[in-house]
């Protein structure tokens, strides 16, 4: 399993993207308690909260969708996608090999 996920931090209003093949739930427990270290992004909070995750096919995939996203540097963006469940798609289709 692949997964691209974003995750929101209430306390810093920031939103981090990343991509995993772990399951959402361990990936998320690992941020919230700094298991990649203190000097890590997400360790500046420890209230990050699934935002939403995209499947992918493959962790190749998971990363291009990463990057994909973190290119358009922009919250308006992550904020208006979760409201576009068509749009999710596009970006899914986009970022598979052909």
């Amino acid at each position: 399993m692949a997964i691209c996920y974003v995750l929101f931090s209430e306390k810093l209003g920031k939103f981090y993207i990343g991509a995993s093949q772990d399951e959402i739930e361990v990936r998320l427990e690992k941020h919230n308690s700094n298991t990649y270290g203190t000097h890590r992004f997400t360790a500046k909070a420890d209230d990050w909260a699934l935002y939403y995750s995209f499947k992918a096919d493959n962790y190749a995939h998971s990363i291009r969708i990463e990057r994909f996203l973190k290119a358009k540097k922009s919250s308006k963006y992550l904020r208006w996608l979760k409201e576009s469940p068509s749009e999710i798609e596009k970006v899914i289709k986009i970022t598979q090999t052909k």
